[in-house]
């Protein structure tokens, strides 16, 4: 048997696991994200994590496969290409942590690894086509083709959140464009919809009486029965069926997989997007699977690991 570490890069925690090669998580545990001085000790950091943890294991190099690692940025031919959560410009991150540990490295985008961790052992298990969505503060994902992860000619592959759904759009996005997926199909944006909607009239809501509204508060008064609410959401599942239909129709998956803070509202969500996906996808490819994410917060560390097998 052979086994190997799968790391998930935060910019507040690293997290570590120690895998066998069946895909069994045997361990895992968390350092901190030391961002000071340009991140020049988050290397060594991960480095020195791995290696204490195979002394004290007393595991032998002819066991390991090697170290796959989840950066928050885009990675080409195994260098970072500017990482501004970790203060990183141009990293070569296999090379230096491969120095360092004596172990082969292999390095991709965080969300296009959580994505391959869903496809493998998670929510798109069984398919070879898969569409992974993290609908967070941001929308991430990743895209699984025949089996092997999408990472584009520049490390930008499975960008979705980028697209742009609504140029007509006057707020600019966190990433300097306007009317991107983002900013309508995010938690946050769920919560710009809101207040869009509550400013239009004077509707009485059960949100009116919050203070600092939420994406949770939005589902919540949704399946409590308020009709402002209701509105709301069917504005944000019809931005998602959009963004969702266009996607499914370019790539055709056989799953797509989402996960993410707003994915927390279960089969509401699902159903909610399910007819406006009908309404928007190209006919050919709308028997298309949908499913939460199951992996939560180790879906980073199972994909980095597959990294380092399919290598």
């Amino acid at each position: 048997m052979k086994y190997g570490f799968g790391v998930d890069l935060g910019g507040t925690t690293v997290k570590i696991a120690y895998f066998d090669e069946t895909g069994t998580m045997l361990d895992k545990w968390e350092i901190p994200t030391r961002r000071d001085n340009g991140g020049e000790n988050i290397i060594p950091d991960i480095a020195d994590a791995v290696n204490r943890y195979r002394k004290e294991k007393n595991i032998a190099d002819t066991e390991l496969l090697g170290i796959g690692i989840g950066v928050p940025g885009a990675v080409v031919n195994g260098v970072v290409n500017r990482c501004v959560n970790l203060g990183w410009g141009i990293v070569p991150i296999e090379e230096e942590l491969s120095k360092l540990t004596g172990l082969p490295v292999k390095a991709s985008n965080d969300a296009n690894v959580a994505a391959l961790g869903e496809y493998w052992v998670g929510g798109g298990k069984g398919s070879q086509n898969v569409i992974f969505i993290t609908l967070g503060t941001g929308v991430g994902g990743g895209i699984i083709l025949d089996g092997k992860l999408l990472n584009g000619t520049h490390g930008a592959g499975g960008e979705l959140g980028h697209m742009v759904l609504n140029p007509k759009e006057t707020a600019i996005c966190g990433c300097g464009k306007r009317g991107c997926v983002e900013q309508y199909c995010s938690a946050t944006g769920i919560v710009r919809l809101a207040h869009q909607r509550l400013e239009k009239d004077g509707v009485a809501s059960t949100l009116r009486e919050l203070e600092d509204l939420t994406c949770r508060d939005v589902f919540d008064a949704g399946k409590a029965g308020d009709q402002v609410a209701l509105e709301i959401l069917d504005t944000y599942f019809d931005y998602m069926g959009q963004f969702l239909g266009s996607t499914c129709s370019v790539i055709d998956p056989e799953a797509v997989v989402i996960g993410g803070g707003v994915s927390k509202a279960g089969q509401v969500l699902l159903d909610g997007i399910a007819p406006y996906f009908h309404k928007y996808v190209f006919h050919a490819a709308s028997g298309v699977k949908f499913a939460l994410a199951n992996l939560g917060n180790d879906a980073g560390a199972y994909g980095a690991f597959k990294l380092v097998l399919d290598k």
